[in-house]
């Protein structure tokens, strides 16, 4: 296997193993993004027995104060089902969860040996229990939802969400109760409430339960979403908080940024507001942590210009990857199901307009600041052109390693190659691992080239035209000129 699929899409079996195809990529211009790709090989029925077990313990309110999408559903306690380009990970113990962000640090580490600048990936349901991320992503989106309430109060519900700006004056609600939890100028922002600083998140004596708390719109005062926390479940959210804090911290040290990955959308309000707060600790000097966009969700530009705002009012580094989303089949399923909207745009074509508004409005920060950044993860040609096009309309010069092109290993070398050879920051997305136990990762891929065999058509036809051109010059061998 080490000679075919293994070899083709993984790096090697360990950090030493790696090193002489990250050395022969850096040769060619092309950096790498390091991911250990080891996976649970669990059965679909264990899979859903541990995000079930994973539940127990939250005490909620009746079901007319919850919302169904954060809800857990044992039909799609299999976290994985749809999924075939992203990894996935289920809950233990709180000792997995710490030998998964050694893992992390392990990568940050080999990162930093690997490059001057390189990138290191992180899944935050690897480092603690998903059903914090799922509870605190209910906060958020009621939070949101109590805004559009009140702005539709003021007669503000069809501006531009960066134009919604609500007077205080003219509340209907406990004032006393909800003003210090937004952000921005007063009640700025659509909604985004103001959690407590990095610090406060991860200082022992924070009680997280506390910010799980949501709006009663019929009183304005303040409720808890859960009934009741035991001091274990207090303490398990903290370790996740702080195992996060862990990881950036060894990611500055070592001079790696540090990119989240994003997850389903029942996760990702909480994943992604935790990764805005530390762009806020972090981001003051230099981009180091970067968030993660799926733009085939219909919200996708209204979280982008959100984010680039706040980033711009505080004054630290935007640092954004751009991908089309990997839980499409997943998520249109479990909404469909469940009975919620689906948060998926119409088709692909939809999808690529998201992409492209996204990367604009994130290309014009740029230019406008220099303060913003932005990782291009995609394998399709065009947006590829549309970057680059973008970038000689603004005169921005590669050298600023302010935009970044990433593909995955063993994938549209088509597109990595030349775009290092020509001076660009790219990099591959370069997994690793034992042969045993990245399986489930290898047959994902598989599943994933069956819809890239027309590209593989192409690259083929390029590789033929390169080896004729090699022939007919004479120029057999090819000697990197980066």
């Amino acid at each position: 296997m080490k000679m075919t699929f293994y070899g083709q899409f993984v790096a090697g079996e360990d950090h030493n193993a790696i090193k002489p195809l990250i050395q022969k990529n850096q040769a060619f211009g092309v950096g790498a993004v390091l991911d250990y790709s080891v996976e649970e090989d669990l059965t679909q029925e264990e899979a859903e027995k541990k995000e079930m077990d994973c539940q127990k313990g939250f005490l909620c309110l009746g079901a007319d104060h919850r919302e169904k999408k954060y809800k857990a559903h044992r039909q799609f306690g299999d976290r994985r089902g749809g999924v075939i380009s992203a990894r996935t990970y289920f809950y233990a113990d709180e000792a997995k969860c710490d030998k998964q962000m050694e893992t992390f640090i392990n990568c940050i580490k080999a990162s930093s040996g690997a490059s001057n600048d390189g990138f290191s990936a992180i899944k935050l349901t690897a480092l603690g229990r998903p059903q914090f991320l799922l509870q605190f992503s209910e906060v958020l989106v009621k939070w949101r939802q109590f805004f559009n309430y009140l702005a539709a109060q003021q007669g503000k519900s069809d501006m531009c969400v960066l134009e919604q700006k609500l007077e205080l004056e003219q509340l209907k609600v406990s004032k006393d109760d909800i003003e210090n939890w937004f952000t921005g100028e007063k009640l700025g922002l659509s909604g985004a409430i103001d959690l407590l600083d990095w610090n406060s998140l991860i200082n022992d004596t924070t009680k997280i339960s506390n910010l799980l708390m949501i709006p009663n719109l019929e009183t304005g005062h303040l409720e808890p979403l859960l009934n009741k926390f035991t001091a274990e479940e207090e303490s398990q959210m903290k370790r996740m908080l702080q195992r996060v804090d862990v990881l950036a911290k060894h990611a500055v040290a070592n001079g790696v940024r540090l990119m989240v990955d994003a997850e389903q959308t029942y996760f990702q309000p909480a994943i992604s507001r935790l990764t805005l707060e530390m762009q806020r600790k972090f981001n003051r000097e230099k981009p180091v942590i970067f968030n993660t966009y799926q733009c085939y969700l219909k919200e996708a530009y209204n979280n982008v210009t959100l984010d680039v705002e706040l980033s711009r009012r505080e004054g630290w580094y935007f640092g954004a990857k751009l991908v089309r989303g990997a839980y499409m089949y997943q998520e249109r399923a479990r909404a469909q199901e469940i009975g919620y909207e689906d948060p998926i745009n119409p088709d692909y074509e939809a999808t690529n307009r998201m992409y492209h508004k996204c990367l604009d409005y994130v290309l014009e920060e740029i230019e406008h600041s220099r303060k913003a950044n932005v990782m291009v993860a995609t394998h399709n040609e065009d947006t590829v052109k549309f970057t680059l096009e973008k970038m000689n309309e603004m005169a921005l010069s590669p050298t600023e390693n302010k935009v970044y092109f990433g593909q995955l290993l063993g994938m549209c070398d088509q597109i990595s190659f030349p775009l290092g050879q020509a001076g660009f920051p790219v990099y591959k997305y370069v997994p690793y691992g034992p042969v045993n136990e990245v399986i489930p990762y290898l047959s994902r891929r598989a599943q994933e080239n069956r819809g890239f065999m027309k590209g593989s058509q192409r690259e083929r036809s390029l590789l033929w035209k390169e080896v004729k051109r090699r022939l007919l010059s004479g120029q057999v061998l090819y000697k990197p000129v980066y």
